[in-house]
Parts: C-alpha cells; sequence; structure tokens
C-alpha cells in the first residue's frame, strides 16, 4: 500500500498507437470504481481523446439512464503546449500535469492516458507512474519498441528507445520521491490459436522482462465487442447494469478482463473519501 496522503497513480503508456491503452485505461478505471474507490483520470492525449470520448460517451449514458447507476472518475483533460520555444513548452506542460493531479489529490487512485508517440507530457506522465502498464499488439512489429532483436536468433541487441525512456524515468521517480515504478507490459490482441510466432514473441518477451524489469500479462483478444462498450460508454464490468444479455464473446472478454485484473495486482488503497 502506497502512502495514504498520495493518490495511487497508474499510467497508461507506449509510443506505439492503436495497442488498446485507453481500453484498458477505462476497464482499469471502471473496476476501482466498483470496488468503491474514488478514482480521477487524466487524458494527456487529449488532442486524440480517446479516453476522454470514452468518459463522455459514458457520462451521457449515465444521464439519459440514471437506473444504471453507471459510476464516473472526476476527469481532465491536459492539452500539449503550443508554445514555440521548447523551455516554456515543457514549463507549461509540467504546470498544467501538475495541476490536474493537484485536483485530484482527494482521488485514491489516478489512470492516466498518454499518447503513442514520443513527446516530453508522456516522457513527464511516466514519471509518476506508480504501476505503468504498456499493451503491446502480440506481433514482432509492436515489439519492436520496446527492445531490437537479431532476425535470425531472434535475441535481444538492445533495449529500444521507449524502454530507456522508461529506465530514466524510473530513475526521475526515484530522485524525486524514492518510490518505484512496477512496469507491465500487456500482451494484447491475442490470437486463441497457438502458433510459431505466438511462441517466439512469449520466449522474446520473457527473455526481455529479465533484462530490462517488467512483469510480463495476458491480455485481451482480438474482439470486435470492445469497439461496440466504446460507443456506449461502458465495460466489461457495466453489462449487468446495462442489461445487455451475455453472449459468449461477453463471457469470454469477462474471463480475460477478471484474469487481467488480478495479475496486475493494483495494491489496495486505504479510502480518502467515504
Amino acid at each position: 500500500m502506497s502512502d495514504n496522503n498520495n493518490s495511487y497513480v497508474v499510467v497508461l503508456g507506449n509510443e506505439k498507437g492503436g495497442t488498446g491503452k485507453s481500453t484498458a485505461a477505462m476497464h482499469v478505471i471502471t473496476s476501482l470504481l466498483r470496488q468503491g474507490y474514488s478514482v480521477g483520470s487524466i487524458d494527456v492525449d487529449a488532442r486524440q481523446g480517446t479516453l476522454s470520448r470514452y468518459v463522455e460517451n459514458r457520462r451521457l449514458r449515465a444521464e439519459a439512464n440514471p437506473e444504471e447507476h453507471l459510476p464516473l472518475p472526476e476527469h481532465y483533460p491536459v492539452f500539449r503546449s503550443e508554445k514555440p520555444v521548447v523551455q516554456e513548452a515543457q514549463a507549461e506542460d509540467e504546470a498544467n500535469l501538475k495541476l490536474a493531479i493537484e485536483k485530484l489529490k482527494f482521488c485514491d487512485y489516478i489512470v492516466i492516458d498518454t499518447p503513442g508517440s514520443d513527446m516530453y507530457l508522456s516522457r513527464l506522465a511516466h514519471s509518476y507512474a506508480d504501476t505503468l502498464i504498456t499493451p503491446l499488439n502480440d506481433s514482432f512489429i509492436d515489439l519492436d519498441m520496446l527492445a531490437r532483436l537479431n532476425p535470425e536468433t531472434l535475441e535481444i541487441v538492445r533495449p529500444s528507445t521507449y524502454s530507456e525512456m522508461v529506465w530514466e524515468q524510473k530513475k526521475n521517480r526515484a530522485i524525486r520521491d524514492r518510490r518505484p515504478i512496477d512496469w507491465i507490459v500487456l500482451r494484447n490482441r491475442l490470437s486463441s490459436v497457438n502458433s510459431r510466432n505466438k511462441e517466439e514473441m512469449r520466449k522474446a518477451l520473457e527473455n526481455l522482462s529479465k533484462r530490462i524489469g517488467f512483469r510480463l500479462v495476458a491480455g485481451f483478444g482480438e474482439r470486435v465487442i470492445f469497439r461496440e462498450l466504446f460507443l456506449n460508454g461502458i465495460t466489461l464490468l457495466d453489462l449487468r447494469e446495462a442489461r445487455i444479455a451475455m453472449s459468449l464473446s461477453h463471457v469470454a472478454a469477462r474471463q480475460e478482463l477478471n484474469q487481467l485484473l488480478e495479475l496486475i495486482q493494483i495494491p489496495k488503497q486505504k479510502k480518502k473519501v467515504a
């Protein structure tokens, strides 16, 4: 358990889009809300705004269907500075992110969604993580974000720029408040069929996890249902309240989610708000 004077911060991050960061973020948020915790959410990918739109879709549904009792986070988008001078832009980014975190200091948890690109605001958000979750599509194209591999032997040649950035933010976090970052790599869009590629991905990631220090967790399969849930602002944890009949796809996805949440092991907080 972390210091109760601080909110526990969960960051969803990598430097590639389309890996399911916002979907994972919304499910983590809803899981914590349904456990009775107060949750704040910050979207530092505010220009694209996938998490912000997800939260807004949820708010609209909650207003239209109050009998469903959909819990909502306190949400803040943070836009990247447009100042032309780099130092001034970085100072504004830092001030805006700190302000959002300060506004949410009453929350037990803060969940931050980051953009699929390298920018100062994203790097700064990573440095506040207690838990960092990096969703990764189950392909060697996406694995390149974490490490460079020998194409013949699939041995690790060196960590990638993203892995090096995470290592740097771990050091920044330790310097700032002497707290570690629990880094989790989430294998997303897993095929239900065993294949040589899938097995080689698993071996490569397990070797890499020992070298650069992350925990490896299986995430979601490739399912159309997540697109439908986004449009309605709901998650797999809301199906009963939303009076949606459970299909076999729903059941399988719920099982994946429950396993995922158990493996992530976000520490329990003492609740600040009764």
